[in-house]
């Protein structure tokens, strides 16, 4: 798993609990999706509109729970963004 991924996933949990819901990915991308970008964290072709953060949520929730462990979460966008 990425360093890039990692720190991906700590910028997009905004609770900080270790895990990623549909509505924090969403909201996270949407208010510093292009932050993200500008520092190198995120391709700027990797902020999209809520429909494509919800696409890729559901890309990586393999179990189903609806939460995003880490591990999930870096094996769609390392894949996804060539990590």
């Amino acid at each position: 798993m990425s360093e890039k991924a990692r720190k991906l996933f700590e910028a997009l949990d905004l609770n900080h609990d270790g895990e990623l819901t549909r509505v924090e990915v969403i909201s996270a991308l949407r208010s510093q999706g292009p932050t993200l970008a500008a520092r190198g964290d995120l391709p700027f072709w990797g902020v999209g509109d809520a429909e494509a953060s919800s696409a890729l949520f559901d890309e990586a929730d393999q179990n189903g729970d609806a939460v995003l462990s880490f591990e999930e979460f870096a094996r769609v966008v390392d894949r996804r963004f060539g990590w």
